[in-house]
């Protein structure tokens, strides 16, 4: 059941991503990634309104937090994962590490999409 929640969830996220993107790009354009950088800034903050309610204010079923982190979010944009990961630490008081999963995933993630791309025109 776990696995058709995510399924289900991840399938209404991307759908929502396409929309949102296609629905963004023809307005604005596509020469800068507005419609990336609001997905992503909505979806940051969808996770942070998702899992503080469903961590603080109800105890929900699990299958909830799959279907609407995991799944949904998780299609829609998984930024979002990365920039609550990095609140929940500097929450916690790992302020370094929140610095260093900041700074670590963007060049990382700089570096990969370089290695990729380089590779592929091999």
């Amino acid at each position: 059941m776990k696995y058709l929640v995510v399924l289900v969830g991840g399938g209404a996220g991307s759908l929502a991503r396409f929309v949102a993107g296609s629905a963004i790009a023809s307005i604005f354009g596509s020469r800068f990634p507005v419609g990336t950088m609001v997905i992503n800034t909505t979806g940051c903050f969808l996770i942070g309104l998702i899992m503080t309610t469903l961590t603080e204010r109800w105890q929900p079923h699990p299958n909830w937090r799959l279907a609407l982190v995991v799944g949904f979010l998780g299609g829609y944009t998984t930024f979002s994962s990365f920039e609550w990961e990095t609140f929940a630490a500097v929450r916690g008081g790992a302020l370094w590490i929140g610095l260093a999963n900041v700074l670590g995933s963007v060049a990382l993630g700089y570096a990969a999409v370089w290695a990729g791309a380089a590779l592929a025109r091999r």
